[in-house]
């Protein structure tokens, strides 16, 4: 699976990307065909393609909130408990 993937970036990224946004294309689509009438809120009624962006925007937030919540503190160098700020050069 690995040099599969491999082979997809390197000899046909082109490719990828263009059936990616084929699908991106034939998914907005059917998104817009969908009946608004029977929608629950004023949103889903007249913002198109509401519920899309707002799960982009949800995933996105989701993702910098874990990075900044990372790099907060959570994430350590590998070595972290052999340079403690406890021992003094004498224990070393």
């Amino acid at each position: 699976m690995i040099k599969f993937i491999e082979y997809l970036q390197t000899q046909r990224r082109k490719t990828v990307v263009m059936v990616c946004y084929i699908l991106l294309v034939i998914i907005a689509t059917f998104a817009a065909m969908v009946d608004k009438h029977h929608a629950h809120t004023w949103v889903e009624q007249h913002i198109p393609f509401f519920w899309s962006i707002f799960g982009f925007c949800a995933a996105a937030a989701i993702i910098g909130i874990a990075r900044w919540y990372g790099k907060a503190g959570i994430q350590q160098p590998e070595d972290y408990y052999e340079h403690s700020i406890w021992l003094d050069d004498s224990e070393e």
